[in-house]
């Protein structure tokens, strides 16, 4: 016979379960250190790992303009290296860098995301329309932010749960200069085994050359109406860069805009970034799965 209390036991249970697994979900990820490629700086990386011991495949994630923090906390930033009393830490990074750490873990990949700015303290990131301000010159996209790739890259490569499989690179707007920026570095000299570019700049200021010229395939996502970037500028590179014979396949999603991909109500209220994040996901998925 089921008694009153079984029934209660049964009910909380099935509302509990749920719960429990929403929470596993949003598991804050480990913090890690590890040295930049620059031979000076030490970056701080929040690390989202998949169930199991591995070795997994690794990706990491380069943040944009705004770092990697939400907007809610980021102002107050102001911590330099491993200065635990700023409010920016792994508990208030933004939604979209918790929702990606978090996509590519459920998928059995280990996702590194670091913090470029932080450690050079602007752990608050900058504004729209800031290329010109001097703070800028410590983080740059073209001359700093690659050697910080380049160190999660060495990074990885020394864990135990990575060893021997393949390790990507996405990254988005001034990131994703960043991570074209790599892959032109990069050339036909290995590393990164492909890269995600979303929404990057790639005017002069952006980018070390106005093509990428690589042996590594690569993927951008951009939305045709970016009010940030500008996709005709991007559309350039790409063909100066398929017609010097580099794997490069872009998206331009109609009626996109900046940021289409962040979980927020502000731009998934936009019918055009739904459909695009949607294809971006998917499209991103593939073309880590498809390769080894």
């Amino acid at each position: 016979m089921i008694t009153p209390l079984i029934r209660l036991l049964a009910f909380a249970s099935a509302f509990s379960l749920p719960l429990l697994a929403a929470t596993a979900a949003r598991a804050e990820p480990e913090t890690v250190y590890f040295k930049s490629a620059d031979g000076k700086t030490e970056i701080t990386g929040y690390l989202y790992k998949p169930e199991g011991s591995g070795p997994h495949r690794a990706i990491v994630l380069l943040h944009g303009r705004a770092g990697p923090y939400s907007t809610a906390h980021n102002k107050d930033c102001t911590y330099v290296g491993r200065d635990i009393t700023s409010p920016c830490n792994a508990d208030t990074l933004s939604k979209r860098h918790m929702m990606w750490g978090e996509f590519w873990a459920k998928l059995g990949v280990l996702a590194l995301l670091p913090d470029s700015f932080g450690p050079r303290g602007v752990a608050h990131g900058f504004g729209q329309f800031t290329h010109g301000d001097p703070d800028r010159d410590a983080t740059n996209e073209k001359t700093v932010r690659p050697f910080d790739a380049e160190g999660a890259l060495t990074y990885l490569r020394a864990r135990s749960d990575v060893a021997d499989k393949p390790i990507f690179l996405q990254g988005w707007s001034n990131g994703g200069s960043t991570t074209l920026n790599v892959m032109i570095r990069q050339a036909d000299k290995g590393g990164f085994r492909a890269a995600l570019a979303f929404y990057p700049g790639c005017g002069k200021d952006a980018l070390l050359e106005d093509k990428v010229i690589t042996t590594t395939p690569i993927a951008l996502f951009m939305g045709d109406a970016d009010e940030e970037v500008s996709p005709a500028n991007c559309r350039k590179v790409v063909q100066n860069s398929i017609d010097a014979g580099t794997r490069l396949t872009a998206t331009f999603y109609p009626g996109a805009t900046h940021d289409f991909d962040d979980p927020g109500d502000k731009r998934q209220d936009v019918e055009a970034n739904r459909d695009a994040k949607a294809d971006a996901e998917k499209r991103a998925r593939e073309m880590v799965e498809g390769m080894e």
